[in-house]
């Protein structure tokens, strides 16, 4: 038998959701990309402080890159700290952007940032493809979520009504 200890699953922690992109667009696909920081950046998400709130992400020269991500200044920063709102280079595979780029050259395609996270040591970010919704998909999707939410709460209570 070997003394090497088994390989741990690296843990995955979600620092900061886009909630409002999933209420104002729909979420045709998903892609998971890592992302280039600097050092004082992955101190301050440490801290769990990062605004998704008006990112998005575009590609550009066959790069994908996120843009308007607000990462505040890391409080114990020197001279040498980064700005708080920069681009950011995406990593991807090639195949993937140029799918996602003809996909993106549709009428009414975007994407968005849905959620930043750590996968063991890595800072990792979810990008979707995603279409906006129009006023009457976002009543239905409110719907839906009351829906699950009252169907939860009665099956947690016990007690069931059969009119």
């Amino acid at each position: 038998m070997s003394s090497a200890s088994p390989q741990r699953a690296r843990e995955r922690r979600t620092i900061a959701r886009n909630k409002r992109a999933t209420h104002e667009y729909l979420v045709l696909d998903e892609l998971e990309t890592g992302i280039v920081l600097f050092g004082t950046e992955v101190k301050s998400l440490r801290a769990g402080r990062v605004s998704l709130q008006e990112a998005y992400c575009m590609i550009r020269n066959g790069e994908l890159w996120l843009m308007q991500m607000h990462i505040p200044e890391y409080a114990q920063g020197n001279i040498h700290n980064h700005k708080m709102v920069r681009e950011r280079k995406l990593l991807a595979k090639r195949q993937q952007i140029n799918k996602w780029d003809r996909k993106v050259r549709e009428k009414g395609v975007t994407l968005i940032p849905l959620e930043i996270l750590w996968d063991g040591s890595f800072v990792k970010l979810r990008i979707g493809l995603c279409k906006g919704k129009k006023i009457y998909d976002k009543r239905q999707s409110k719907r839906e979520r009351d829906d699950k939410r009252e169907i939860a709460r009665t099956a947690k209570s016990g007690r069931y009504d059969s009119n």
